[in-house]
């Protein structure tokens, strides 16, 4: 691995590091809420077997990345194309999950022309109410916070939870995901998903809770600044109907508002069948993505 990071013209920081391959094909990866740099697989085989330069990307207040308040989806959008920029790298195929989703959607409509293909595994979308009491406990409260506009309330109910997830990763997380599926918990118990999970949540928390918090303030606003119009790739939305962190139908009306996508629902899995199927992911966005093109 290597890491990268640059200065934006508003003085902010926003960092990313390079994985699999370091001379491979250029892939652009999202993480989760809260993910970092850091938040990369133990085994790297789906990427190196691929011969693939992950490049995964921080948003803003998580790491070393700096916090951006009240920020939606679009800021980081222009920071992902400063980076291709940066690296010399003139478009690619975009993948993520969970509240990377959003950023993938964003960066695609905004910026069509660096986005070769999208793929995006159990993804947010935009929630009606009853979807939001479809959801683990901690994920129900946080939105219904968060759409009331309770930003304090918000980091009164997270900052304890980032407490215990510092002190220990996996305890803290296996608490906050009590009640979702069995498939998640076999996930959860395996020794390299832990490992890999412990490092990426510890370095996106080190700096406090605040970036948590601005994304669910953004991941339940209005998507204003997500053109999905615009999107004018192929996106592949891989989907677990058993997910209890984003609810299967949400996915499938943001889909159904896409240019040229295809929903793939799995009947067996929960909310992290997308760390467990990455290879399978990564073979048919390849296949759509335009070959990598350097800036000349």
């Amino acid at each position: 691995m290597r890491e990268g990071s640059l200065v934006r013209p508003d003085g902010r920081t926003v960092a990313w590091s390079e994985s699999g391959l370091l001379d491979g094909r250029p892939v652009l990866r999202l993480p989760g809420t809260p993910g970092s740099r850091y938040s990369l697989r133990v085994d790297q085989a789906p990427w190196v077997e691929r011969r693939l330069r992950v490049i995964t990307v921080e948003r803003p207040g998580f790491g070393v990345s700096t916090r951006l308040p009240g920020r939606g989806f679009v800021e980081h959008a222009d920071d992902l194309a400063a980076i291709l920029d940066h690296l010399g790298i003139l478009d690619v195929p975009v993948y993520g999950g969970s509240g990377g989703a959003p950023h993938v959607l964003a960066f695609a409509g905004r910026h069509p022309d660096r986005v070769s293909a999208c793929a995006v595994g159990d993804g947010a979308a935009p929630l009606m109410d009853d979807e939001v009491d479809q959801q683990i406990d901690l994920n129900a409260a946080g939105d219904r916070l968060a759409r009331m506009g309770e930003g304090e309330a918000l980091r009164a109910l997270l900052d304890p939870v980032r407490t215990s997830i510092l002190a220990d990763p996996i305890a803290g997380f296996r608490e906050i995901m009590d009640t979702a599926p069995s498939a998640d918990q076999e996930i959860m118990a395996d020794p390299a998903w832990q490992a890999a999970f412990a490092r990426g949540v510890c370095e996106a928390l080190a700096p406090g809770v605040d970036g948590w918090v601005d994304e669910v303030l953004a991941l339940n606003g209005d998507w204003g600044d997500v053109d999905i119009a615009a999107v004018t790739c192929t996106v592949t939305w891989w989907h677990s109907d058993g997910d209890r962190n984003c609810p299967l139908s949400a996915a499938r009306r943001l889909v159904g508002r896409l240019p040229d996508a295809r929903l793939i629902v799995s009947t067996e899995g929960g909310h992290l069948v997308a760390d467990d199927g990455e290879g399978e992911l990564l073979d048919e966005l390849l296949v759509r993505a335009r070959p990598a093109v350097a800036v000349s």
